[in-house]
C-alpha cells in the first residue's frame, strides 16, 4: 500500500508545489489545462467573484496524496 502525488509549477507564481493530479484546480491556458498552487487560488478567488466570475472550486484532496489503491 501506498500514495503518489503530482509535483507541479503553479501557473500563477511559479511556485512548486504537490497535489492530487486528478483533482487540483487548473485554468485554461491557450487549451492547455494548467495547474494552481492553493495560495493563488485564494489569493485569486475574492478578485473573480469581485469581478460577477464564479470562484475556483477546490476538490476536497485536491493538496493531499493519492492512495494507489484508489487511482
Amino acid at each position: 500500500m501506498g500514495a503518489y502525488v503530482l509535483w507541479a509549477t503553479c501557473y500563477t507564481c511559479k511556485g512548486i508545489f504537490w497535489c492530487n493530479p486528478h483533482r487540483v484546480p487548473s485554468i485554461n491556458i491557450n487549451g492547455e489545462r494548467e495547474p494552481i498552487c492553493r495560495t493563488c487560488v485564494e489569493r485569486a478567488n475574492p478578485r473573480r467573484v469581485a469581478n460577477g466570475l464564479d470562484p475556483i472550486q477546490v476538490l476536497p484532496g485536491a493538496y493531499e496524496p493519492v492512495d494507489e489503491d484508489a487511482a
